[in-house]
């Protein structure tokens, strides 16, 4: 039996034990697995994966996945050891586990093309998937996967995000009319507003919206169970060594979701929460199903379900079904716009010039711009977006395992262990790889000297993407949206939302740093890697705002 196999079946006869053992009993079961993986590992036959070079490992234990995890600048630490290492290189993982890093642009298109069939999650990671987010689109692989899309598809198309504009639009003037009011109520001069929370009520009532045809009223004020647990990871979340250690573990061993971390807890109520959120989804979508104006997700599952049963599936049935998706919409929907979002405010802030420079545009342009126009007619405004998107990727790495031996081949050549220089690795069935999505993003290597920089125009200027970042294959050279099979099935909803919310702020407001442009901002975790401004509490984004009075 091989070490993975045997892993996951001591994972299975500890599950049932584990809730009611003490934390000591869960850390004794972890150290009994390690050893297990350390066995299995000294008399496994030898690998056929190319050898390459890469770190020490600084820890024992952890190797280097909790400095990872700890770090405020996972493409930093990528970049310096792609300078050191190559474009390819190994790095150590918990218990001994290696991982193959791959910053090359030749070889990222090649693993993103053969995503959820050659390579698929992890095991331990899936167990996590599941038990937080349900089986849905993120943990299907291969034909359940393609299913799934192909279900989910018809609402994040053109045509649907279309006619789902105006409905964001009204979403989008409550945050408008709420900044003026309280503008006016301030003095009438400007007023200090933390849009980190703003941009989590805007994606997620558009959310709502567009994916169950179910608003949330955040924007209203209006209290719902829902958004006192999403505002309870903006509180931040507990960066003890052992709750750092705790999450660590999780990504390899997901029995560790049972120790009762505040971290675990909160997931917890969150998937309590959406389990009873679900219901009152279904009722509606089940009363409105012939009076919708769009196919939103929600009746498309219903709709797709019932054409393959053939008939009217049960209400326990499209429950799990639904509840699935619904987990696995709220972090890749709600999550991740929100927080580019509250980027791109940031940035614009930090950057008054740009920002005057997007206003221009917009002002000039006149009236508010249709999601064609916002899609074709506004050229600043989209590099705008580019640019966020590329300094600031939501997810910053994907990891997956070879479910199948493979050649992958590298655009730069790389020096292995042995001292041999080689132009592709071969990559055994069973090796965890891993594209570092904010490396390759910011990476000098490919952008350039300026890649650090928030500079717009490089998406406007005829020789402005370096000819090494055309060779990333992703959205517009950018892997902020992953690519290939799996790819951001939201990704056009993304961005009409993103390119909205800019046009309103930016056309009426004039945005700044509280407390000057020399403002420090670093990274905190929430659900997410989070931006705040440093000295805040939790994950607060305090800017000052002003009306435009051009």
């Amino acid at each position: 039996m091989s070490l993975p196999s045997t892993l996951v079946l001591v994972f299975d006869v500890l599950h049932d034990h584990v809730r009611s053992a003490s934390i000591a009993d869960v850390a004794v079961g972890l150290a009994a697995i390690w050893a297990l993986r350390a066995a299995f590992q000294a008399t496994g036959k030898k690998s056929r994966t190319t050898k390459l070079r890469g770190p020490k490992s600084n820890n024992l234990l952890f190797g280097v996945s909790k400095e990872l995890f700890e770090s405020t600048d996972m493409g930093g630490m990528f970049e310096a050891w792609s300078k050191e290492y190559g474009v390819a290189y190994e790095i150590p993982m918990i218990c001994g586990e290696k991982r193959i890093e791959l910053c090359d642009p030749r070889a990222a298109a090649h693993f993103f093309s053969k995503d959820t069939w050659s390579y698929v999650g992890i095991k331990g990671m899936k167990v996590a998937v599941a038990r937080r987010m349900g089986k849905g689109l993120s943990y299907g692989e291969g034909e359940s996967h393609r299913r799934q899309r192909r279900t989910m598809g018809p609402s994040f198309n053109s045509t649907a995000i279309r006619k789902l504009t105006p409905a964001v639009h009204k979403a989008i003037d409550k945050v408008k009319a709420t900044w003026e009011a309280s503008i006016e109520a301030n003095g009438g001069d400007s007023v200090v507003l933390d849009v980190q929370k703003w941009m989590n009520y805007v994606s997620l009532d558009a959310f709502g919206i567009a994916g169950f045809s179910y608003d949330f009223n955040s924007l209203n004020g209006k209290p719902n169970p829902m958004i006192s647990v999403l505002d309870s990871f903006a509180d931040g979340m507990p960066q003890s060594a052992f709750s750092v250690a705790v999450a660590v573990l999780i990504l390899f061993f997901p029995i560790a979701m049972h120790i009762p971390t505040q971290r675990n807890q909160m997931f917890d109520r969150l998937h309590k929460r959406m389990t009873e959120l679900c219901d009152a989804l279904i009722d509606n979508a089940n009363a409105n199903r012939d009076a919708s104006e769009h196919a939103s997700t929600i009746n498309l599952l219903l709709r797709a379900e019932e054409e393959d049963s053939g008939q009217r599936i049960s209400r326990e049935e499209f429950t799990q079904a639904t509840l699935q998706q619904l987990r696995t919409l709220l972090i890749a929907s709600y999550e991740t716009t929100a927080m580019t979002m509250t980027w791109a405010l940031l940035e614009l802030a930090r950057h008054p010039n740009i920002q005057t420079k997007l206003r221009e545009e917009l002002v000039s342009f006149g009236g508010e711009p249709s999601y064609d126009q916002l899609t074709n007619d506004l050229p600043y405004l989209d590099a705008v977006v580019q640019e966020i998107l590329r300094l600031h990727p939501s997810v910053p790495e994907l990891t997956r395992e070879a479910a199948e031996d493979d050649v992958i081949p590298l655009l730069d050549p790389v020096q292995t262990k042995s001292g041999e220089f080689v132009d592709s690795i071969v990559v055994e069935r069973g090796t965890i790889l891993s594209v570092p999505i904010s490396c390759i993003n910011r990476s000098e290597a490919i952008w350039g000297p300026d890649a650090k920089v928030f500079r717009p125009e490089r998406w406007l200027e005829p020789d402005g993407i370096t000819k090494k970042a055309q060779e990333v294959k992703g959205y517009r050279h950018l892997l902020s949206f992953g690519d290939g099979p799996r790819s951001c099935i939201g990704k056009t909803f993304a961005l009409a939302e993103i390119k909205t919310v800019l046009s309103m702020a930016i056309r009426n407001f004039v945005l700044e740093m509280k407390d000057g442009p020399n403002t420090k901002v670093e990274l905190s975790r929430g659900i997410t890697l989070r931006p705040k401004v440093v000295g805040e509490e939790g994950i607060k984004v305090p800017l000052r705002i002003r009306h435009y009075k051009g």
